[in-house]
C-alpha cells in the first residue's frame, strides 16, 4: 500500500476537526481490495488502547506513555511495522492483561513514529483488517497473541437497500458537518471524495462522538449492512442533538446580545452621570450598605434590608420599580430604628415648663408629672395614650409642645381633621405608582427618634369613605398591646410605637367610635373662667402680641380691668382665640400711632377700648327680678362655656293645651311635657286646683329663639315655672337651677356643672339648686370660684318647689 494514499488526521472527529490539517488522497476501492487480499500473520504483538477504537482503513494518531507500549512500538517499527490494536474494557487499568482487553481488534500498520519532548511516543496507525484473539502467548515484555481473521459479510454489488443506507450516511455526515460549529466545512470534501462504501462506514463510525463501548460494538458487527444501519441510527441521534443544541444557543445568543446592548448603554449612562458629578447606582447601593451598618435594628430587620438591597441590585435602573425600591430602602435607612431620646426626669423643671406655657389645666399637668415620675422609677414603661377633650381654643394642641419640652422629647403633630383614607394612616402598598408610607411612619422619620410626643389633632373629625375607615386603622396605633408591631403597608414590617407618647385632641367625644375611645385615657378640659382668661391674657397673650408687633411693655400696657372689659364685652368663647385677636387689634392701633409718631395713651383706658373695638357687642345675661310669675332662671352648657337662660310661661283661658316655643329640641320638649303631666297628677301637692288646669292654656317659651336648645337639664326650671304660674307665687330672687326630672318626681344629675356655676356667678346669682349627685362635681371646683354662692342639693321635685317658690304672690296676680 502506497504512503500517498493515506489520510493523515490528528484524532479526527465529526465534533473536533483541526482547520490546519493537511489533506492527502483518501483510500480508494482499489487500495481497499489490495489490503483485503493481504495475508494476516499467525501471531502479533497486541497494543491495548485506552480511549478509542481503530477501524479498518482509518488512520489515527496514538500517544503511548506506558513502558510496555513504547517498547512494542519501537520493536514493531524496527521490524515489519504490523501490530494488533485492541481496546481496553476499562481505561483506568494501567497494566492490562488478557482479561482486561476485548477479543475483537484491528490489524494496524505503523506509518510514522514521533518522539515527544516529554518522553512519550506518538505513532500514526492505519487499520487494515479485523481479527480475533485466539490465545495470549505472552504478557511480557508486552502482550503477544495467536490471532485469526474475522470474516466480514458484504452485501451483493447490486443491493439497492445497502446503497440507500450508504447514501444516507454520506448525506447525514455532510449535514452534521454543517450543523456543528467545531467542524470546518473542508471536511465535507473529504466525505464526498470517499468512494469505498465500507471505508465510508468505518471512517464515519471511527469519528462519531460515541463511547468506546459503542464503537467496539460497531466493530464487532460482522455483517457490513447491519453495521451501516447501526451507524446511521447513531448519526440520526447525533444530528438531532446538534440541531437542539444550536436552537438553544441561538436563543441564548439573542438574550445575551440584548443584555450586552443594555449593559453597554448603562455603562455609557454611568460614565455620563459621573462626568456630570452624579453618583452611579452601584455607588449608591454601597452607600446604603455602609449606612445600614450604623443602624440599631435587630437581626430580623437587618436580614430584610439586605434582601431588599440585593433585589435593588438585580434590577434594571431604568425599570419603574427601581425608583420605588430605592425610595423604600431610603425610608428604611432614615427611620429611627430603636433610637430613643433621653427623657429628662427633673420633675420640678417639667412642672415649671408646664406652668410657664399654660395657665390652669391642672388635670393635664398632674397626669404628665405622674407619668414622668413612674418613668423615672421604671424606665421601660409603656407611654400613655391620652385624649384631651374640650371646647376650641383652650390649649389642647399647644400643650403637646410643652409636654415634649418638659420630657425632653421631640414634638410631632398630624392633623386628622377631614382624613378619610385608611392609607393615610397605614400607607400604600409599594406596588402602586406613587406609593408612600402612612403619616405615622413619615412623622417618625421627620422626628428622628422612636419616642416623640405625638399629637393626633382633631381625632373626632375623622371621616370614612369607600377608601376605608381611618379611625379603625388608628385602633392598632393607639392600642398599647398592639402598637409594638405596628404594620405599615409600605414598610412591610412591624414598627415599635410602644414608646411614643400619643396625645389625641377632640372637641366632641360623641363622634369617636367606642373601640377607639376605650383605648385612650380621656382628660376633660373645660372652658376658662373670666378670671383665668384675664390671667392668660396678662401673662401670655399680651407679651406675645407685643413681641409680634414690635412693641414692648414700655410702649403699651393694658390693665386687668380693661382686659375684663374686652373679655366680657367682645368675646364669647371657652378658649382665648377671639380674645387674642381683640388684644392684637388694640396693639395694632398703638403700633400705628408709634409708626406715625402720633400721641396715644400708653396705658389703655375703657374709652380707648370702645374707640378701638367699638361699642360692646355682647352683654351677659343678669338675673332678673321676681315680680312676674312663671319666670325662672336656668343654667345651660354650650360649646363656648356655660350660660344662663330664662324659662318664661304664660297662662290664658282655654282647654288645657301646652304650647312650646324657643327653638327647642326633642329632649327639652319632653321635659316640659313631663313637668306638665307631673303637675296634673300631683296638683293638690302644690296647692293647685285640678279644675283650673283644664280651663287654661299654657305657653312655655325660652328666649333667644334663633339659638337651638336641647337637653334635659332645664327640667326642674320648667317645673318651677309652671307651678309658679298656676299658683301666682314669686320665685326666690337671685336663684338658678339645673337638673333632669322624671315622672316619678325624682331629680337626676346633669353635666357641665363647672361651666354652669361660673355662668351663674357672672350673672350675680346667689343660690343654685342641683341634684344631690352633682355634689361631687362642686367639690372639684376651686373654692375661690364658689365664694358668695349657696348650693341646695335635692332628690325630688317637691323639694325644688319648696326651695324655689316663696309664699308671697306676685304683683298684679291673676285670679284663676
Amino acid at each position: 500500500m502506497r504512503n500517498h494514499n493515506i489520510l493523515t488526521l490528528d484524532n479526527l472527529s465529526l465534533q473536533e476537526f483541526d482547520a490546519e490539517t493537511d489533506l492527502i488522497p483518501l483510500l480508494t476501492p482499489e487500495d481497499e481490495e489490495e489490503m483485503n487480499k493481504e495475508e494476516l500473520p499467525n501471531s502479533l504483538p497486541i497494543l491495548p488502547l485506552r480511549n478509542t477504537v481503530l477501524f479498518p482503513g482509518v488512520v489515527i494518531p496514538i500517544t503511548a506513555g506506558r513502558d510496555k507500549s513504547i517498547k512494542l512500538i519501537n520493536d514493531a517499527n524496527a521490524g515489519n511495522k504490523i501490530i494488533g490494536v485492541v481496546a481496553q474494557k476499562n481505561e483506568e487499568v494501567e497494566d492490562p492483561t488478557k482479561n482486561d482487553i476485548h477479543t475483537i481488534g484491528t490489524v494496524a500498520q505503523i506509518l510514522r513514529v514521533l518522539k515527544m519532548p516529554d518522553g512519550n511516543v506518538t505513532v500514526i496507525l492505519q487499520g487494515k483488517k479485523r481479527f480475533e484473539i485466539d490465545t495470549v502467548t505472552a504478557e511480557t515484555p508486552y502482550l503477544k497473541a495467536v490471532i485469526k481473521e474475522v470474516e466480514e459479510k458484504r452485501p451483493k454489488k447490486n443491493d439497492s437497500e445497502f446503497q440507500a443506507i450508504v447514501d444516507s450516511i454520506r448525506e447525514l455526515a455532510i449535514e452534521i458537518i454543517k450543523e456543528s460549529p467545531n467542524i470546518p466545512t473542508e471536511a465535507t470534501f473529504a466525505i464526498k471524495n470517499i468512494e469505498s462504501q465500507s471505508f465510508l462506514i468505518n471512517f464515519v463510525s471511527s469519528n462519531m462522538n460515541l463511547t468506546v463501548k459503542e464503537k467496539q460494538d460497531l466493530l464487532t458487527i460482522n455483517v457490513l449492512k447491519d453495521r451501516a444501519m447501526e451507524t446511521l441510527r447513531y448519526m440520526n441521534i447525533e444530528l438531532q442533538k446538534l440541531e437542539l443544541k444550536n436552537d438553544i444557543q441561538s436563543k441564548v445568543r439573542f438574550d445575551l446580545d440584548q443584555q450586552q446592548r443594555e449593559y453597554f448603554l448603562h455603562q455609557q449612562m454611568k460614565t455620563i452621570q459621573e462626568e456630570l458629578g452624579g453618583v452611579s447606582y452601584e455607588q449608591e447601593i454601597e452607600e446604603m450598605r455602609q449606612k445600614a451598618k450604623t443602624k440599631k435594628w435587630d437581626e430580623k430587620t437587618g436580614k430584610h434590608f439586605e434582601k431588599e438591597v440585593s433585589k435593588l441590585q438585580r434590577m434594571n435602573p431604568q425599570a419603574p420599580d427601581f425608583g420605588i425600591q430605592r425610595n423604600y430602602l431610603e425610608l428604611f435607612l432614615e427611620l429611627p430604628w430603636n433610637e430613643y431620646s433621653q427623657d429628662n426626669f427633673d420633675l420640678k423643671r417639667a412642672q415649671k415648663i408646664l406652668d410657664r406655657d399654660h395657665f390652669g389645666l391642672e388635670d393635664v399637668k398632674k397626669r404628665i408629672i405622674e407619668h414622668l415620675a413612674v418613668l423615672k422609677l421604671r424606665n421601660d414603661m409603656k407611654s400613655p395614650i391620652i385624649c384631651l377633650t374640650g371646647p376650641p381654643g383652650v390649649g389642647k394642641t399647644s400643650i403637646g409642645k410643652s409636654i415634649a419640652e418638659a420630657l425632653g422629647r421631640e414634638y410631632v403633630r398630624i392633623s386628622l381633621g377631614g382624613l378619610r383614607d385608611e392609607a393615610e394612616i397605614r400607607g400604600h402598598r409599594k406596588t402602586y405608582i406613587g406609593a408612600m408610607p402612612g403619616r405615622i411612619i413619615q412623622s417618625l422619620k421627620k422626628a428622628g427618634t422612636s419616642n416623640p410626643v405625638f399629637v393626633l389633632d382633631e381625632i373626632d373629625k375623622l371621616s370614612s369613605s369607600h377608601q376605608g375607615d381611618p379611625s379603625s386603622a388608628l385602633l392598632e396605633v393607639l392600642d398599647p398591646e398592639q402598637n409594638k408591631e405596628f404594620y405599615d403597608n409600605f414598610l412591610e414590617m412591624g414598627y415599635d410605637l410602644s414608646k411614643v407618647m400619643f396625645i389625641a385632641t377632640s372637641n366632641n367625644m360623641a363622634t369617636i367610635q367606642p373601640a377607639l375611645k376605650d383605648r385612650m385615657e380621656v382628660i376633660k378640659m373645660t372652658g376658662y373662667t373670666i378670671e383665668e382668661k384675664i390671667e392668660i391674657a396678662r401673662q401670655h397673650l399680651l407679651p406675645k402680641q407685643l413681641k409680634e408687633h414690635g412693641l414692648t411693655t414700655k410702649d403699651l400696657s393694658i390693665g386687668k380691668k380693661q382686659l375684663e372689659k374686652i373679655v366680657e364685652g367682645y368675646t364669647r368663647e371657652s378658649g382665648v382665640r377671639s380674645l387674642e385677636a381683640k388684644i392684637a387689634q388694640v396693639i395694632r392701633n398703638a403700633a400705628k400711632s408709634v409708626a406715625m409718631e402720633e400721641e396715644y395713651n400708653k396705658k389703655v383706658t375703657d374709652e380707648d377700648i370702645v374707640a378701638i373695638l367699638g361699642a360692646p357687642k355682647l352683654t351677659r345675661d343678669k338675673s332678673e327680678n321676681n315680680d312676674v310669675a312663671g319666670v325662672v332662671t336656668g343654667l345651660a352648657w354650650t360649646s363656648v362655656g356655660g350660660d344662663i337662660l330664662f324659662i318664661e310661661s304664660l297662662i290664658s283661658p282655654g282647654k288645657g293645651a301646652l304650647t312650646l316655643t324657643g327653638n327647642l329640641g326633642t329632649v327639652m320638649k319632653e321635659s316640659a311635657t313631663i313637668a306638665m303631666e307631673y303637675i296634673k297628677a300631683n296638683a293638690e301637692l302644690f296647692g293647685i286646683d285640678p279644675e283650673i288646669i283644664g280651663k287654661y292654656n299654657i305657653h312655655l317659651h325660652v328666649p333667644e329663639g334663633a339659638t337651638p336648645k336641647d337637653g334635659p337639664s332645664a327640667g326642674i326650671a320648667m317645673l318651677t315655672s309652671l307651678v309658679s304660674l298656676y299658683t301666682q307665687r314669686k320665685v326666690k330672687k337671685d336663684l338658678a337651677m339645673t337638673g333632669e326630672i322624671t315622672l316619678r318626681g325624682k331629680v337626676l344629675p346633669v353635666g357641665g356643672i363647672k361651666e354652669k356655676i361660673l355662668a351663674a356667678k357672672r350673672a350675680n346669682i346667689k343660690e343654685i339648686i342641683l341634684c344631690h349627685e352633682n355634689k361631687s362635681d362642686i367639690e372639684e371646683i376651686k373654692s375661690e370660684y364658689l365664694e358668695g354662692l349657696t348650693f341646695h342639693y335635692v332628690k325630688e321635685m317637691k323639694e325644688v318647689v319648696a326651695i324655689a317658690l316663696t309664699q308671697q304672690k306676685v304683683k298684679n296676680a291673676k285670679k284663676l
